[in-house]
């Protein structure tokens, strides 16, 4: 009889309810004149009397277990209960508040869209490089002053090993490793030590394009960036070319847009000159094709470069680039319909 209380026991232990069914057949099964425990009393009276100081003693904790366990499922299916009380639970549950694409991803993947249209490819590269990449492949000798254009985060000196500070130095891992004809942009994270500031910041974005081929001309770079420019703000933008300078191209030029609030009529964006420019660019020098083994004798090519953020500013009218960096919610959530 006591093997039988401590099975009992265990069972009572282990037991479960999932629904009120259950509950109620628990209280039958134990508690009920024909139960478990109403017979074991019963059979107390034919239990030795050198047995019954123990059998009662297991009886009676087999009790207040099965009385504290029925409890404990009341109060539980109980409470569910007055939770759900006043719920209408067939109604549709509450839609989840889904996030949205960040306004510099969304003009890089316009940009990428835009170039993609007449044959660019995207390549990418590591954002921490070496000095022969960023810089002197690029017809940036040593100690030349054309360096000092860009402020450089070095991770390690002797060899330079450094954060990049443009995108081109996946144009010359691409030209090391690929033979002409080449037409590909390079979207990708840049790093400069500079001070930020509403027009300025360390970290930007980048996105340069490169084509090398036979017989590529000036005149294949103008139409091209003219292409972008058209797509990217409307039909009805001009574009205009300014001389510049730039290490590694020759002739180079630095490319306005006319200004998209104004019309080219003149405003405090454009600094009243009805001109906004957006992008450098130039056809590729010879000594950089040399240097990535390419010979310049033969092929000829373009490269411009842009900045995402720069973009991003003149096509949503944002007046503060850190905004792009501070992950505040209330600035994202304007550019869901831009999705």
């Amino acid at each position: 009889m006591l093997q039988k209380i401590q099975e009992l026991l265990q069972t009572v232990h282990a037991f479960e309810a999932q629904t009120k069914e259950e509950v109620e057949q628990f209280r039958l099964t134990y508690l009920s004149k024909k139960g478990e425990l109403a017979q074991l009393f019963e059979a107390f009276k034919e239990v030795p009397n050198e047995q019954k100081k123990e059998f009662g003693k297991q009886l009676n904790i087999l009790k207040q277990l099965i009385q504290d366990t029925l409890e404990r499922i009341q109060a539980q299916f109980e409470t569910n209960e007055s939770v759900l009380q006043g719920i209408d639970v067939t109604l549709p549950e509450k839609p989840i508040m889904l996030g949205s694409r960040h306004p510099l991803s969304i003009v890089k993947n316009q940009i990428i869209e835009i170039f993609a249209k007449i044959g660019f490819i995207v390549s990418e590269g590591p954002e921490i490089e070496d000095d022969w990449h960023v810089f002197t492949a690029l017809n940036f000798p040593l100690e030349h002053p054309a360096r000092d254009m860009q402020d450089t985060f070095f991770i390690e000196k002797n060899p330079d090993v450094l954060l990049r500070t443009h995108t081109s130095s996946v144009q010359v891992r691409v030209m090391e490793h690929q033979k002409p004809p080449i037409r590909a942009i390079f979207p990708g994270r840049v790093f400069r030590n500079e001070a930020i500031s509403a027009r300025a910041h360390c970290i930007f974005h980048q996105v340069e394009g490169l084509y090398i081929d036979t017989n590529v001309s000036f005149a294949d770079l103008k139409q091209t960036l003219l292409y972008f420019a058209k797509e990217m703000f409307g039909a009805d933008t001009q574009i205009r070319l300014r001389p510049s300078y730039f290490p590694f191209t020759e002739p180079s030029a630095e490319m306005d847009i006319s200004c998209s609030i104004c019309g080219g009529k003149g405003c405090n964006v454009c600094k009243y000159s009805g001109w906004v420019e957006i992008l450098g660019c130039g056809m590729v020098d010879p000594n950089v094709l040399d240097n990535c083994s390419i010979d310049s004798k033969i092929y000829s090519g373009f490269a411009f470069g842009m900045g995402v953020e720069r973009i991003a500013m003149l096509k949503y009218q944002v007046k503060d680039i850190r905004l792009f960096f501070e992950n505040d919610v209330r600035f994202l959530r304007q550019f869901e319909a831009a999705l």
